[in-house]
């Protein structure tokens, strides 16, 4: 069976309901139906596994036919869809006979996105374990873009499917005012909001921004109040933290922008988490529309347990599982009234001062299904690095079941569980005895690489980013000229001297996939070679690929075009792979790994993109070397240089501080 696309719509993508599951630590987004649970319900109604792909729209959806006799069910926000001009109802099981056509119609509101879900569902090839499609990365749907009109879709088979049936009194009810459930934290008060900040974010009416996709929703509203001035090494601005995990449906503060990390959005980033949408709410940010007002509405986790168990049985209605009469599960634990929590952050799961080489960490909930580690103390530490990524060793080798994904940051691990497979507070209970048992992280040592790669400083592409950032905010200190700017925040004679810094350090790969696709985010292992510098303030909404950017004291490659906001200073080849149609030719696309060293060589842009190419062509590789890493190796430089490093860490201090004044001023 085959479908065809007669008119493509505005933007339509083949989509299934869970996405890729075990990539996020190397930056690649789930993907998958934005609002998962109207896809599910439309799925479930034409008799689907979980596991099929269906469409999803925006602003228009498609005109659809097919050769043989099929069964669809349209959802969200489609209300004008027709079958050979007839109308047809969202929820509703329609046959569409052979030859006749589909009109999805409008998705004009409310609502942001329709679904269309079709008997046997959409047979594309699976990439990294799925069919959704990933537009920004080039891969999976339809060769990773849109449909287009004249595309012929392969349906799959209709064995053992269940019975159809009408979801119409399931699907949800659209708005142009939306609540969202969130759990307060992982971050807040007192070290990054003041409690006025806190009380401020969920007492506001928030507007949703014309810049909202998949990658995330702009909210806007009031100014955040921050309970400090700057981010340290992090950056100059108080949203500025070490780079951390984010959860989808995590609210990150970027810059004082909040922004709601969506199916397609990046999984590690430098911006504080005040909350996070509990996952019964997920689906609504997928239909949050511009212009839509938002209140954020604080619960606490037993209210979100209860609301997860109602959505699992609705979903278990739909799936015929039970009398598609939906009723309410009983969660031990839970509220007996629906009033929404305190404001404040529910409780550390654990919190364990530091006892010999083991340092001090917390663990708390970064919404319902995610768990926040985070150790020592709010700067870099390269032991405190290594802890944390034995501690994210130790959970993947213990393997318990309900865990789904492990994330490292800088001085984090974020864990995404199934959260009626696996209880937050007892995964919290594993994560402290596999702690107890990790070995001392001073006299651990890492089998790596050294990676030499060439960079073209000043690179064209870079100087264009700059230069569309102006009409957003032209009067940033860091324009037109981000060099200029690091030059300046860190008092060197000379702008060339940015240059030669980054030339002569050798960086540490201490996380993947920050701003997407195997993206590394390194920092300098002498403690001289680290510039310390900003993130943009809003961010930047186009970075070329493979763009080299430093943001506090860290650098980062972005491993595919789309927002960022590090300032650059130039452009490298590559750190990731096209993935082939076939995904076992290249099982790990990404081309870096944790710990990795990196050097620069300075190559002209024509150099660089000859190289570039080879690299795209499949006859050239990153230039790679086995090493090793150890902390005992960075503490004897320390301790050799211990006086220059002061003054130099000293002198830098004392130009950031300058610059924020001038902020100020």
């Amino acid at each position: 069976m085959k479908c065809t696309v007669v008119e493509a719509g505005a933007q339509t993508t083949v989509q299934d309901a869970t996405g890729r599951c075990g990539y996020w630590d190397v930056g690649v987004p789930p993907s998958g139906a934005f609002d998962d649970f109207t896809f599910a319900l439309v799925n479930a109604a034409v008799g689907n596994a979980d596991t099929a792909a269906g469409l999803e729209c925006v602003v228009r959806g498609p005109v659809l036919s097919f050769d043989e006799d099929t069964l669809v069910c349209v959802g969200g926000g489609v209300t004008e869809a027709t079958v050979d001009g007839r109308p047809i109802a969202s929820g509703e099981v329609v046959r569409v006979r052979a030859g006749a056509t589909l009109d999805v119609g409008p998705v004009d509101g409310p609502g942001m996105r329709g679904y269309v879900a079709v008997q046997g569902g959409f047979d594309v090839p699976r990439v990294l374990g799925s069919r959704a499609t990933f537009i920004l990365g080039g891969f999976g749907g339809v060769e990773g873009r849109p449909v287009v009109s004249g595309d012929v879709l392969p349906l799959g088979r209709r064995e053992n499917q269940a019975a159809p049936g009408s979801v119409a009194s399931l699907l949800p009810e659209l708005a142009h005012q939306w609540e969202l459930r969130v759990i307060p934290g992982p971050h807040g008060a007192p070290e990054h909001l003041t409690d006025e900040g806190v009380q401020s974010l969920f007492a506001a009416d928030w507007r949703v921004d014309h810049r909202a996709d998949r990658t995330g929703v702009r909210l806007v509203g009031p100014m955040p109040g921050w309970a400090r001035t700057d981010g340290g090494e992090a950056g100059l601005h108080p949203s500025n933290v070490h780079d951390s995990a984010y959860p989808v449906g995590g609210i990150m503060l970027s810059g004082d922008t909040p922004v709601i990390v969506g199916k397609d959005g990046p999984s590690l980033g430098g911006f504080v988490v005040p909350a996070a949408v509990i996952g019964a709410d997920l689906w609504k940010v997928g239909q949050l529309r511009p212009g839509d007002t938002v209140r954020l509405v604080p619960v606490t986790p037993a209210h979100a347990e209860v609301a997860a168990a109602e959505r699992r049985d609705l979903l278990d209605a739909a799936r015929g599982l039970t009398d598609r009469r939906p009723h309410t599960v009983a969660v031990e634990g839970a509220p007996d009234d629906e009033q929404p929590a305190d404001t404040v952050r529910p409780p550390a799961l654990a919190d364990r001062p530091a006892d010999g080489h083991h340092p001090a960490y917390t663990i708390r909930r970064s919404g319902d299904r995610h768990l926040l580690v985070e150790a020592g103390p709010a700067s870099l530490e390269l032991t405190i690095r290594v802890w944390i990524h034995l501690l994210a060793e130790a959970l993947r080798e213990a393997g318990p079941a309900g865990v789904l994904e492990v994330v490292e940051g800088v001085r984090s691990v974020l864990v995404k569980v199934d959260d009626a497979v696996l209880p937050l507070p007892a995964l919290a209970g594993r994560l402290v005895e596999l702690a107890a048992g990790l070995p001392d992280p001073a006299a651990v040592v890492l089998d790596v690489r050294e990676a030499t790669l060439p960079m073209a400083f000043d690179h064209p592409e870079a100087h264009e980013a700059m230069r569309r950032y102006q009409s957003v905010n032209p009067t940033a200190p860091w324009s037109p000229d981000n060099v200029e700017f690091i030059r300046r925040v860190n008092d060197l004679p000379e702008r060339d001297d940015v240059f030669g810094v980054v030339t002569a350090a050798t960086y540490l790969v201490v996380g993947l996939g920050d701003v997407y696709l195997g993206a590394p985010v390194a920092v300098p292992i002498d403690p001289r070679h680290r510039l310390v510098t900003t993130k943009y303030n809003p961010a930047r909404t186009w970075t070329p690929q493979n763009a080299v950017g430093i943001g506090g004291i860290y650098l980062c490659i972005y491993g595919m075009e789309g927002p960022g906001g590090y300032q650059l200073v130039g452009r490298t080849v590559p750190v990731w792979r096209l993935i082939a149609e076939d995904p076992t030719r290249d099982p790990k696309p990404w081309l870096l790994r944790q710990f990795d060293r990196i050097r620069f060589v300075p190559v002209s842009a024509e150099e660089l993109a000859a190289q570039r190419a080879e690299i795209k062509a499949g006859v050239r590789d990153l230039d790679v070397k086995p090493a090793t890493f150890s902390v005992a190796e960075v503490a004897a430089l320390e301790e050799e240089a211990s006086e220059e490093i002061a003054l130099v860490r000293a002198h830098r201090r004392a130009a950031f501080d300058a610059e924020r004044e001038r902020w100020v001023s």
